[in-house]
This record gives C-alpha cells, structure tokens and sequence, in this order.
C-alpha cells in the first residue's frame, strides 16, 4: 500500500514537492520569465528594472541607498548599474561632499522611461489572474515572511 500525499511524516517532508523555498524559487523563475517579454520593449533585464523602480521612486542616490532597498551588496549592483549608465539612463557621480560615496540620478532618457513602464504592473497583475486585494495579500505574506527569515538568519 502506498502512502498517502498528504500525509506528513518526517520522510515526507523532505520531499521536494514538500520544500517551500522551492515553491518560491520556482515562483521567483516564472515571474522572471513573465517579466522578459514585458520589458524587452525598454532594453531593461528584471535586476535594472528593480534599480529603475527605486530611482523613479528616489532619485538621486547613494549605491548603498540603492543597495539597501533591493538588498543587494555593491558587487552585484555596480555592474547593473553601469549596463544603466552605459545606456544613458542613469549617471553616477561622486559626491561632492564625502569622495567615498557615489550618487546616482537618472537621466532625461531614464526618467522618459518611466512612463514607457506603466503599463507592466498591470500587466502583470492579469497574467497572476488573481484580484488585486489576493495579490496584494500574498505580497504582505512574503514581506513578513522575509523579515522572519531575516530575523532568523541574524
């Protein structure tokens, strides 16, 4: 006789089927994937438009600034951000009153972009297919669910 799939003893746990982290990470793919055709339009991959999202919000930006909102160290973010610069969407500049830290503001043509980019959220809440109050539910369950990872990760 063959065991239950909803039955849950220890062996059945460790059952990738069973693996939260793996429901996200695949998540984390799909959306990436829904995300491509959604903003080839503006020559952006998903990490430069996370950067994109944080300066139409902010502009003129510390990197760590930056890096504290996407949670990103300056290793990963300073390669992003010069593919940005390069495309003349942002400009990075030291700042004039402490050397160490470089700032970054968008230009003309990243701020022109924005509104090329309204439409995605949008978008994407119809490919999700769920209502906006379910969407922005689940958002606040993965939030706090981070912060408890954090918290926990110390």
């Amino acid at each position: 006789m063959g065991r239950s799939e909803n039955s849950n003893t220890a062996e059945d746990l460790l059952q990738l089927s069973q693996q939260l982290c793996f429901a996200l990470y695949a998540a984390t793919h799909a959306f990436n994937r829904a995300y491509k055709p959604l903003l080839a339009p503006l020559e952006l991959t998903y990490p430069q438009y996370l950067v994109m999202l944080v300066l139409w919000e902010a502009d003129d930006l510390t990197v760590k600034e930056i890096g504290s909102r996407l949670q990103l160290d300056s290793g990963t973010l300073t390669p992003l951000l010069k593919r940005l610069e390069t495309a003349r969407l942002v400009e990075r500049v030291r700042d004039s009153a402490d050397e160490r830290q470089v700032r970054v503001h968008l230009t003309e043509s990243g701020r022109a972009l924005r509104k090329k980019a309204e439409g995605i959220p949008k978008k994407l809440a119809q490919a999700i297919g769920r209502p906006i109050p379910d969407i922005v539910a689940l958002r606040q369950q993965l939030t706090d669910l981070r912060a408890r990872m954090d918290a926990v990760a110390g």
